[in-house]
C-alpha cells in the first residue's frame, strides 16, 4: 500500500480545494469521516454566524426582523432569497424558482401532490424500487389519497434507473415520474436529460429528488427543462443536522401547479389575514407554515465555500476522491470477499462508492471505535461518502486501510 500513500499525498498536493478543508470544525478521534453523504461537517464560521444573528438580529430586531431589511434581508423574504443561492450555487437554475423551507419529506409531499392533481385524468405514478424509502411511502400515500396506481420500475440496487426503463412504462395515463438524481444505495447517477425527454412526450411530469446530487454533482436544471425538484441541505450543502429542504419548481409551471399544504406563509398577502385562501405569485406559493430562519443561517455560512469553490471544481474533486477510493479497494485480494457496488464509469457515479460483503453490519462498532465513520445501508453494504470540499485523499487511504484491517479480523 506504500505506492497508494504516495499516491494520497501527491493528490492531496495537488488539490484546488485544499484550503477548504481547514475551515471545517475538527472532530477529536475521528480518523475517516466517510459519511459525508448522510451529513456533512460544520462550516467552523457557523458558530459565529449563529452567534451574531442571535445577538445582533434575533435580540437586536426582534419581531422587526420579519420586515425590516437586514443583512440578508427581511426574514419574510429567506425562503426566496436563500433559495436562489442554492439554485445558482448547487442546481443550475435561475432566480425565482427555488425556495428553502420544510423537510425533504413534506417538500416531496407537496410537490408530488401538485404534479399528480395538475394532471388531472391520468391516474398512474412511476417510481422505481430501489427509491429512498421516503419517497416510496410518500407516494404511497399520494396514491391512496388520490385513486392513482404506482407504476413500479424495477432497478437493480447495484445500478440505478435507466432511460429505456422509464420508456417502457410511461403513457398516456402517467401524471408524475419520480426519480433520485443519484441512487442511495449504488452512487448510480441517472441521465436526467433524456428521462425528462421521455416523460414530457407522453405528457407527464417529473420529479427528481437531488438529496444525493446537490452540492457534489453539477447539476442544469433549467438547461434539463426539469419540472420539479426537491433536495436535502443537511449532506454535501453542510446545512447542519435537520436543515430544512429546498424546492424547485419551473418558472412556467408555477401558476398552473397548487400544492395542497395552504398554510398562512404562502398567501397572497399573509397578514390580511382574510378568509379564504389565494396563493401567492410564484414560487412563494409552495411556501406553508413559518420559514425555519434561524435553520437557514448554518446554511448561508456554508454556502459562501461552495460559492468560492464553484460547482465544477467539486464535481471534478468528487469523481476524483471516489476513483481513488475504488483504486484501493480493487487492490485489495479477492479473498477478502468485498465487492464494489457501484458505477465504474466516472460520468454515471455520484458522490459516493457503495461497498458490499457478507457481515458488514457488523463492522460499523469496531471502524467507529478505530475512528473511521462510514455509513451502512441493507443488504450488506457500507457506503463510502466523500464531501468534496472537506475530505482529502490521505483521509480516504487512512480509512480505507482500517476498513480491509476490520475485514480481514472477520476471518479470523
Amino acid at each position: 500500500m506504500t505506492g497508494v500513500t504516495t499516491s494520497a499525498q501527491a493528490l492531496d498536493a495537488a488539490d484546488p480545494l485544499a484550503r477548504f478543508r481547514e475551515r471545517f470544525v475538527p472532530s477529536p478521534g475521528v480518523v475517516a469521516y466517510l459519511d459525508g453523504n448522510s451529513l456533512g461537517r460544520p462550516p467552523a464560521v457557523t458558530a459565529d454566524r449563529v452567534e451574531r444573528f442571535l445577538r445582533e438580529e434575533w435580540a437586536g430586531r426582534l419581531i422587526r426582523g420579519w420586515t425590516d431589511d437586514g443583512p440578508d434581508g427581511p426574514w419574510m423574504e429567506w425562503p426566496e432569497r436563500v433559495g436562489d443561492r442554492v439554485a445558482a450555487a448547487a442546481l443550475g437554475a435561475a432566480p425565482g424558482q427555488t425556495v428553502v423551507a420544510d423537510s425533504t419529506t413534506v417538500m416531496l409531499y407537496k410537490l408530488a401532490r401538485a404534479a399528480v392533481d395538475g394532471r388531472p385524468g391520468r391516474r398512474e405514478i412511476v417510481v422505481d424500487s430501489d427509491n429512498f424509502p421516503t419517497d416510496r411511502y410518500v407516494l404511497e400515500g399520494i396514491a391512496a389519497e388520490r385513486g392513482c396506481t404506482l407504476r413500479w420500475v424495477e432497478t437493480d440496487p447495484t445500478a440505478g434507473i435507466t432511460p429505456e426503463q422509464v420508456a417502457e412504462v410511461v403513457g398516456p395515463q402517467t401524471a408524475l415520474v419520480l426519480m433520485s438524481h443519484v441512487a442511495y444505495r449504488s452512487g448510480w447517477l441517472a441521465d436526467a436529460p433524456a428521462i425528462n425527454r421521455i416523460a414530457h412526450d407522453a405528457g407527464a411530469l417529473v420529479l427528481w429528488d437531488l438529496c444525493h446530487s446537490a452540492g457534489a454533482v453539477e447539476l442544469e436544471l433549467d438547461a434539463w427543462n426539469v419540472d420539479l425538484a426537491v433536495g436535502c441541505t443537511y449532506k454535501y450543502l453542510n446545512g447542519g443536522p435537520g436543515s430544512p429542504a429546498f424546492g424547485y419548481v419551473r418558472r412556467d409551471l408555477q401558476e398552473e401547479l397548487r400544492q395542497p399544504i395552504q398554510g398562512w406563509m404562502g398567501r397572497r398577502d399573509p397578514f390580511e389575514m382574510g378568509p379564504g385562501y389565494t396563493p401567492a405569485a410564484g414560487v412563494r406559493g409552495i411556501v406553508s407554515g413559518t420559514p425555519p430562519i434561524f435553520a437557514m443561517v448554518p446554511l448561508l455560512a456554508a454556502l459562501e465555500m461552495l460559492e468560492e469553490a464553484g460547482i465544477g471544481a467539486v464535481r471534478a474533486k468528487s469523481q476524483a476522491l471516489t476513483a481513488y477510493a475504488l483504486e484501493i479497494v480493487d487492490s485489495w485480494p479477492g479473498s477478502l470477499g468485498v465487492q464494489v457496488v457501484s458505477p465504474r464509469a466516472p460520468e454515471r457515479r455520484g458522490g459516493h462508492v457503495t461497498l458490499r460483503r457478507a457481515g458488514f453490519r457488523k463492522l460499523l462498532d469496531p471502524l467507529w471505535a478505530r475512528g473511521v465513520i462510514p455509513d451502512y445501508r441493507e443488504p450488506d453494504g457500507i457506503r463510502i461518502g466523500l464531501a468534496p470540499l472537506s475530505t482529502s485523499f490521505a483521509e480516504v487511504h487512512a480509512g480505507l486501510t482500517v476498513l480491509r484491517e476490520v475485514v480481514e479480523g472477520l476471518g479470523q
